[in-house]
């Protein structure tokens, strides 16, 4: 799947298998506080997901995004791959 990000450039998600899928699922940890959710260990969560989801994310990529296009793509991964019918009702 190609996305176009807001600062122009394109990238191409991989397709990731059920198993990868919840590999990364695993890997976010939520930190609950008086000031709401936030996942622990940002960084490094986000460069997972990029590097297992993104074709192409190898260092000199992942160093040439910006921290807007990290979280802008880490975000579309949570919801365009990560999304296997949880919405949708079931039988």
């Amino acid at each position: 799947m190609k996305i176009k990000l807001e600062s122009g450039r394109e990238i191409v998600l991989n397709e990731l298998t059920v198993d990868e899928r919840d590999q990364l699922l695993d890997c976010v940890d939520y930190d609950n506080s008086k000031e709401g959710v936030k996942i622990k260990m940002l960084h490094s969560t986000m460069t997972k997901f990029i590097r297992t989801s993104v074709k192409g994310s190898d260092d000199k990529f992942i160093k040439s995004l910006n921290f807007s296009e990290k979280s802008e793509i880490f975000q579309k991964i949570q919801g365009d791959l990560l999304n296997l019918g949880e919405e949708e009702a079931s039988d």
